[in-house]
């Protein structure tokens, strides 16, 4: 991206636009290019630094030897940081796209786990990079099944945008026809193992269930709208939360953001982090909002027209709880006081694990970025268990250089020798489950402590319940089960109990619906109350699903802005 579109609030001339998005990630780098695409005049505001495409990837093609610790993270930082040091897949590598513990406090009334990357690009980044469709089950459940807020749209509603999410930023998989995980427009998937194909046929056979490529944000055959964008064929290198040089996982820093740029309508603010958003009493709309500069901590004003909210669920709901007016008083919308309230997060405890014998003339191909998965097959349109929701299972195979059927050497000639030949087959399976949305699960502001920019800690409350309990006990009996059933055997299990919001898929708090006395948001995700702002992150869900979020977000957000700008057209705003 040129650096014409990067300021600070130095440096920025402009303080009215068209539009401002508040957040660079996954669903606000979405937000701009829409935007942006349609003429509109577009702020991106990151409280974060400025992160380009490969210029900022400095560990991005280093060998382990060139790494300090050769990528495992000392004792010392552990210590210091026992939050983010949590978090999957982090290393010395890619430490520097992510926040260090004491950077940003919080208050955890429950413990809570919540992992942010501060930059342009946020987390998208550093994601999973799972990209399910949601089937119109997850969409219909919690009102068919009584667990929760019915949603104001279904499937069909939003089928056309995730096509149109799929298309521009690659997604590899393969079309299954199954009813739990819709189809979408894909590139060829990664290929299965040969013990996950054979996983696959046994699962099949007796339980008439469904292992699959998981659908992944990788480009496997560049299609030319990938390739007009610079990016290129993924390498297989497995070393995406680096940062990727070949732009072969979806990022908006290597995607979306730069797309937007060659508009001319884009500008990306940084180190600017948001205060709140104003309210105008007399044309009842917001005008604009108050940002912090992260260096000097002086206060500036922007305005726009429309008011995208993508901070990450639970900075946007901080935000909008801290934007507070004569109107309202307990944040902005917020007249039934649900704004906060029914916070979710998907279930990651569980976890089986196995060795399997044979197959052993067959090996893999690179270091495979992706999973396959066992498709949700709980509860789909009918109750049939103890527990509310279903589960995906992410599963894969692999075979490890060495291990105790190869040598029992650890140094020397013999070691050496004995690395060459790769060791028995491996089997693991993790747990992705949906939880219940729940009033007390929720975020709130503290009265009295604050942050070092002057605004209230988050105060986060929300934990497990029975359900989750029966949900993970369930997802452990059943893997074991088709476990044993192919072969597999020296079966392992557990639940780590680990809280809430390691999984970094927290939801909620600004829920879409379509009663404003029991939602925020409406079926366009625009605030009841405030018709100009409108919610397109991980906050607007009304329940989680069990498939991964992040290609849902894209799409709403697409569509919202689709949305938006038509009514700003028709001075409907």
């Amino acid at each position: 991206m040129s650096e014409n579109y990067y300021y600070t609030n130095e440096t920025i001339k402009i303080k009215s636009f068209k539009a401002i998005v508040v957040g660079s990630g996954i669903s606000g780098g979405w937000a701009a290019k829409e935007l942006c695409e349609k003429g509109i005049q577009t702020l991106v505001i990151e409280r974060g630094r400025k992160v380009e495409h490969n210029k900022d990837y400095p560990t991005a093609n280093l060998a382990p030897w060139e790494l300090k610790h050769r990528g495992p993270i000392t004792d010392a930082f552990k210590k210091k940081n026992p939050l983010i040091t949590k978090s999957a897949g982090f290393g010395e590598d890619n430490a520097h796209f992510f926040i260090e513990d004491a950077t940003q406090p919080y208050i955890q009334e429950k413990p809570f786990d919540w992992i942010r990357g501060y930059q342009v690009g946020g987390k998208s980044l550093i994601w999973g990079r799972a990209c399910q469709r949601w089937s119109d089950h997850e969409f219909a459940a919690p009102a068919k099944f009584n667990y929760g807020l019915d949603w104001p749209i279904r499937y069909k509603d939003v089928e056309a945008w995730y096509t149109h999410v799929e298309k521009f930023i690659g997604v590899c998989g393969s079309a299954d026809g199954i009813e739990a995980m819709p189809d979408g427009h894909f590139m060829k998937p990664f290929d299965l193992t040969i013990v996950e194909q054979h996983v696959k046929e046994v699962i099949a056979s007796k339980y008439n269930r469904h292992l699959v490529h998981a659908r992944w944000a990788h480009i496997t055959e560049p299609e030319p709208i990938h390739l007009e964008q610079g990016r290129g064929k993924c390498q297989a290198r497995n070393l995406c939360m680096r940062g990727c040089p070949f732009g072969g996982y979806f990022s908006s820093v290597s995607s979306t953001l730069p797309w937007a740029g060659k508009t001319g309508n884009l500008s990306i603010l940084t180190d600017a982090v948001v205060h709140s958003i104003m309210y105008d009493e007399a044309s009842k709309k917001a005008i604009g909002l108050k940002v912090i500069d992260a260096h000097t901590k002086k206060v500036y004003e922007y305005y726009a027209d429309i008011i995208f909210m993508n901070a990450s669920a639970l900075n946007t709901n901080l935000i909008l709880l801290n934007s507070t007016s004569k109107r309202f008083p307990n944040g902005l919308g917020n007249d039934n006081g649900l704004l906060g309230k029914y916070i979710c997060h998907h279930n990651y405890r569980a976890s089986v694990w196995g060795k399997i014998d044979g197959f052993e003339d067959t090996y893999v191909y690179g270091r495979n970025p992706t999973d396959s998965i066992i498709a949700n097959y709980r509860n789909l349109g009918k109750q049939e268990t103890n527990f509310k929701g279903g589960y995906t299972t992410f599963m894969g195979a692999y075979r490890q250089r060495l291990d105790e059927s190869t040598t029992n050497e650890t140094i020397g000639a013999d070691f050496k020798e004995a690395m060459q030949e790769p060791g028995k087959w491996h089997v693991y399976a993790y747990l992705q489950g949906e939880t219940i949305p729940k009033k007390e699960n929720h975020v709130r502001l503290s009265k009295d402590q604050k942050d070092p920019y002057g605004l209230p800690l988050l105060i986060t409350s929300v934990g497990y319940d029975e359900n989750d309990n029966l949900l993970t006990q369930d997802f452990l009996t059943e893997t074991k089960n088709m476990f044993a059933d192919a072969g597999i055997y020296d079966i392992g299990f557990a639940d780590n109990h680990q809280a809430p919001g390691l999984d970094i898929h927290e939801m909620g708090g600004c829920r879409m619906g379509k009663d404003p006395n029991e939602s925020i948001l409406n079926e366009h995700n625009q605030m009841h109350l405030c018709k100009n702002v409108f919610v397109t992150d991980g906050a607007c869900m009304t329940s989680t699903g069990n498939q991964s979020p992040s290609i849902l977000y894209m799409a709403l957000t697409a569509r919202a802005v689709d949305y938006a700008v038509n009514a700003l057209k028709e001075n409907k705003l």
